[in-house]
């Protein structure tokens, strides 16, 4: 099934207190319960006005279904067409980003 990157605008979402942010997760969390198995929400990424949420589901249209039943703004809603990261050729090592002292 493939996976979805939601670009969601909460302006000040970095700062937003926890009991907050935990009433929002507990209504995702019974949205996705409602649309079924075939959505699954995965992670969130928070930054200071925004929110990125990875989502897998069938479609784009599940994603928005979600959104809507929610009352989740939504920006846009993009298929993840690969994953890669320090690792991702396979057979290497993954790559050590450390700044190496020169003493």
């Amino acid at each position: 099934m493939p996976k979805f990157v939601v670009e969601r605008t909460w302006l000040g979402a970095g700062t937003v207190p926890e009991d907050v942010m935990a009433e929002m997760i507990l209504l995702s969390c019974e949205v996705v319960k409602a649309v079924g198995p075939q959505i699954q929400w995965l992670e969130s990424y928070v930054t200071d006005d925004k929110l990125y949420c990875i989502y897998v589901a069938p479609d784009e249209e599940t994603i928005r279904h979600h959104a809507k039943l929610g009352g989740f703004p939504t920006d846009s809603v993009l298929v993840v067409r690969k994953i890669i990261g320090p690792s991702s050729k396979e057979g290497t090592e993954p790559i050590s980003m450390a700044v190496k002292s020169p003493l």
